[in-house]
This record gives C-alpha cells, structure tokens and sequence, in this order.
C-alpha cells in the first residue's frame, strides 16, 4: 500500500520565528531606505526651496514621477533593468534603491514645507545677530522647521514600512512575502495574516507612540 503523502500541515511554532525572521526583514529594509531617503529628501527639499524657478523645471518633475507611479511598478522596472546597464542587484539591493528614492520624493516635500515654515523675519533676524547662513540653518530652520513637519515625517516613514511589503514580488522574503509562502503550505490565510498584521502593528506602534510623546514634551 501506497503511503499517503502529505502537502499541506498545520500551522507551528517554527512558523511563528520564520514570521518573526521576516518581520526583522521588514524592519531592516525599511530602516535603512527610511534613514537614507530623509537626508536625500531634505537635501532636495533644501534645493526646492533655494532653486525656486530653476528646481521646479528640473528637480520637481523627476520627483514628482517616484510620487505618482505606483511602487509596485517603479520595483518591477528597475529590477528588471538595473542589469542592463550593468547593476546586478539582488531583490534586497533593488529594494533599497527604490525605497530609498520613493521616500525621497516623498520627504523633499515635507523638508521644504518644514523650511517654509520658518518665517523670514525669524530668520533675519538670526542674520543680523552674526550668523551664517549655514548656522541660520542649522540652529534655527532645523529646530523649528523640523518640530513643524515631524507628525508629516512620521505618517511618511510608517507610509513607507508598511509599502515595503511590495518589495515581495521580487522575491524577497518580507513579512508579507513569508505570509504568503505559509498560507500556500498551511492553508490558514485567516492565522496567517493577523499574526502578519500583529507583526505589522508591532513595528510601526512603538515608533507613533514615541513620536506622540516627543510632540508633547515639545509643546511643553
């Protein structure tokens, strides 16, 4: 007699750190395009706000095509054709790089609404009392602008961890990517994926509720 082969099992807890693995996945992927993408983004806020007509006719429209064409699309092209032009990237790699300007685009405009935010009297003022225009920058723009935009900021990098979840049509085993592979196995979707939301929702709660708390010492 023929043993009786088995496809599918249920759900254990090796499943449970095999989520776990990928949420660290998640996390990590989203750290580095979220650190990387806000100093380019402000620093492309910054040209926004000083280049005035020159930035709107050229850097305006490259970031206003990373805002407007969906991520999913953006992830599947340059994958596709990084190596033509010689960049053999793995779905990792090609994450980043995506995710990185993503957030870019997205934080330019937030940096140089933070710089609007600063009045130019205020910002005269520091002129006149001796300092540069990079310390004007420095110990006035950035205190005041920064604490304006904050909450914008926070909406854009919780925006942008919960969108890495895309980076999974590239392979790369995220935590929506490992859902996935364990409901095909365990034929659970419901389990699954409120474990996958509970993981979600444990990466992105610390960082609302930290930032809760710093908009109100500031307001202090």
């Amino acid at each position: 007699m023929q043993p009786t082969v088995t496809f599918f099992s249920g759900f254990n807890i090796n499943d449970l750190w095999f989520l776990g693995e990928a949420a660290l996945r998640t996390m990590w992927i989203s750290l580095l395009s979220i650190s990387i993408g806000t100093v380019i983004g402000a620093i492309f806020g910054w040209i926004l706000y000083e280049g005035k007509l020159a930035a709107t006719l050229t850097v305006a429209p490259i970031l206003d095509i990373f805002r407007s064409v969906p991520l999913i699309i953006q992830l599947v092209l340059f994958y596709n054709f990084a190596p033509i032009i010689g960049l053999n990237l793995d779905p990792f790699a090609s994450g980043v790089v995506i995710l990185t300007i993503y957030t870019a685009s997205l934080v330019a405009n937030v940096a140089r609404g933070g710089i609007e935010a600063v009045g130019t009297p205020m910002r005269r003022a520091a002129r006149s009392l001796g300092m540069t225009y990079w310390q004007d920058l420095r110990h006035v723009v950035l205190p005041i602008g920064g604490r304006a935009v904050f909450p914008a900021w926070v909406g854009v990098a919780l925006g942008v961890m919960k969108d890495s979840a895309l980076v999974s049509v590239l392979g790369y085993v995220e935590l929506l990517k490992a859902s996935q592979i364990l409901i095909t196995r365990t034929q659970e979707p419901f389990l699954i994926l409120t474990l996958a939301g509970a993981f979600y929702f444990a990466l992105s709660y610390p960082i609302s509720r930290y930032a809760a708390a710093l908009e109100k010492r500031w307001a202090q």
